[in-house]
């Protein structure tokens, strides 16, 4: 990634060979705070300097479904509540530094997403751990991305397996059949081979959960279990467990900001490139096949 477009705005530590070895890595450091940490601080400020109220929004904001719930609603309670002499001035401001607060996060996010999908069908290279605590805000305003202990690579037939999947989800309303064979050539087997579900499962795995969200489904778990109530997914390709993981860390992240992550749009276009500039996928992949259980 270091002599693509993204170099000048997400910064990789560098690995310090010398201290390296077999079982241990060793980065440089990189100053800067968690991402989650900047978002805690910046709501706090706006919330008075209260940061154990920023948390406490912001967990109950990524845990809820209902609009009660979301992040606007229940800072304005607090505003509401704390500050009885707030002018008309004062909470416009507050929903201004608000507003401004959740679409710098947004679009640090997108770049993440763009980034990750970069990496993931440009180098075949990626962190399978990008979880918010191994993102920060840099000093020097960049991201930066630390932790490779869970670096995974993805070879040759991996990306194109896995970016024909992405590109098959890149309608609003994808044609189920060829996403579910895109999903049977890069390996996955359910039990009766079901069609709607097979598509279903691919988008949950690369997109976005906002279906099982309609059907009144709580976490994506609960959704993957009715899926698997249908028609049981028998057999995953392990390359794709850290690349579905990888999306449903991202989308955690944007529950965070009562944003309803989807993964493949901004992985598509990286797809797209990957097949145009070394064909398609068309063999068979079957290898590395792991049981949905260990999933």
């Amino acid at each position: 990634m270091s002599k693509s477009s993204f170099a000048e705005k997400v910064k990789i530590p560098e690995p310090i060979l010398n201290l390296c070895s077999k079982n241990v890595l060793v980065m440089e450091y990189l100053s800067g705070k968690k991402l989650a940490v900047s978002i805690e601080e910046k709501l706090a400020a706006i919330l008075g300097g209260d940061i154990s109220a920023a948390i406490k929004v912001l967990k109950a904001t990524q845990q809820s479904l209902d609009e009660e719930s979301s992040l606007f609603f229940r800072v304005n309670v607090i505003i509401e509540e704390s500050r009885a002499d707030n002018t008309r001035y004062q909470k416009g401001l507050k929903a201004f530094q608000l507003l401004s607060m959740t679409r710098d996060a947004c679009n640090k996010l997108s770049l993440l997403l763009d980034a990750t999908g970069h990496q993931i069908f440009h180098d075949g290279i990626y962190n399978g751990d990008c979880h918010p605590g191994n993102i920060l805000v840099l000093d020097d305003g960049l991201l930066g991305l630390i932790d490779y202990g869970q670096t995974r690579r993805l070879s040759h037939h991996d990306r194109l397996a896995l970016a024909r999947v992405v590109s098959s989800l890149r309608k609003r309303l994808p044609d189920a059949q060829e996403v579910a064979d895109a999903m049977r050539k890069f390996g996955f087997r359910s039990r009766d081979d079901n069609v709607e579900i097979i598509a279903k499962n691919a988008s949950l795995y690369f997109n976005s959960d906002i279906e099982g969200k309609r059907m009144g489904f709580a976490t994506p778990q609960k959704y993957l279990q009715y899926l698997n109530s249908k028609d049981p997914m028998l057999h995953v390709p392990d390359p794709a467990v850290f690349v579905a993981r990888t999306s449903f860390l991202f989308r955690g992240l944007g529950a965070l900001l009562q944003q309803q992550i989807h993964t493949s749009p901004h992985w598509r276009k990286h797809a797209i490139l990957a097949v145009a500039k070394n064909g398609k996928a068309h063999q068979l992949y079957n290898l590395g096949l792991t049981p949905i259980s260990n999933y």
